[in-house]
């Protein structure tokens, strides 16, 4: 039976966290003029590396991606054989490369440099090929992998993540890059789920006729006001300045049928309202709002502006749907 060496694992996870902690050190002037750079592109930051270099650029790429900056990866190999037209004169390229020296990074630099187009590196040779022909280089140093040969991509490749993330998310700092705007681009899945708001997750647009009825109106009124509208489980009552007082909700009206009986349709809706009601606004994150339906046991809440007029109602089901967990 195979024994093995976990003392070994440990060694290799402790190596990998040593060489991360030195890359402080490389957050130096080369390191913000790369996130000026960066920050500053009008067009695309185009990520290339070649092997394990490469699979972790397609990743640093689709940081830069989901985090506001404009990305993606280029392979070094397809780009020599027509993929270079992808890349475009306002765009950055940001190569890969522990040794500054892979074959197929390297016959990138004259096409790129050829047309004028920004080249920052990422490698741990700063006398280089690559580094020596860039315009803004980080430099690592040389890296002693871990594993039991040494040669396998393992430390530099995780340095390079880390200086990845690093990039990204100083530039999405840099962009005030919020929690709605993440959950823009990140629409599916529990992130995106956990980070919609209320305004996305309303099953209207902006602007559409809403069930409203004014404080002193009838019943009658407030059913004739309804006439064609988008069915919905319930009114907001608006009164003065259009400002929100109260919202008659199906429980609402049954109530009221049963103590009105034949009087109903000359009441007053501020009789039969539900005044006070619970409020959201657009900006509210729908997760929020699932957790006011719940405790509240309620199906409509009444969405506000700043100045606590309607501009929506959302319903428990609006937000099932986006399977928003609270």
């Amino acid at each position: 039976m195979t024994k093995f060496d976990l003392d070994y694992a440990r060694n290799v996870i402790e190596c990998e966290a040593k060489a991360i902690a030195s890359l402080t050190n490389v957050v130096d002037g080369e390191f913000g003029r790369a996130v000026e750079a960066m920050f500053n592109c009008s067009g695309s930051i185009i990520v290339s590396g070649m092997g394990k270099a490469g699979i972790i650029g397609n990743k640093i790429s689709a940081t830069l991606a989901s985090t506001g900056t404009p990305s993606h990866f280029l392979h070094p190999a397809e780009a020599i054989h027509g993929d270079l037209g992808r890349v475009q004169q306002n765009d950055i390229v940001l190569a890969l490369s522990h040794s500054g020296e892979s074959e197929e990074i390297v016959r990138l630099i004259d096409s790129i440099k050829r047309r004028e187009i920004k080249l920052i590196a990422i490698t741990g040779n700063c006398e280089s090929s690559l580094a020596k022909h860039s315009d803004i280089v980080i430099c690592m140093g040389q890296l002693k992998e871990a594993g039991p040969l040494g040669i396998a991509p393992s430390v530099s490749t995780t340095c390079m993540l880390a200086l990845g993330d690093s990039l990204a998310f100083t530039i999405m700092k840099a962009r005030n890059f919020s929690s709605e705007d993440y959950a823009r681009f990140h629409p599916g899945g529990a992130i995106g789920a956990s980070l919609i708001t209320v305004e996305q997750s309303m099953m209207f647009k902006m602007g559409e006729k809403l069930p409203l009825a004014q404080i002193s109106d009838t019943v009658g009124d407030m059913f004739e006001k309804q006439a064609g509208l988008k069915r919905r489980g319930a009114v907001m009552v608006v009164g003065g300045g259009g400002k929100l007082a109260g919202i008659i909700t199906d429980a609402d009206l049954r109530r009221a049928v049963v103590d009105k009986k034949s009087e109903l349709f000359d009441t007053k809706v501020s009789e039969i309202m539900t005044p006070d009601c619970k409020r959201v606004t657009g900006e509210t994150l729908a997760a929020e709002a699932m957790a006011i339906f719940h405790k509240f046991r309620i199906d409509d809440l009444p969405v506000v502006d700043d100045d606590d007029k309607p501009v929506g109602l959302i319903d428990v089901q609006d937000v099932v749907a986006l399977k928003v967990v609270s």
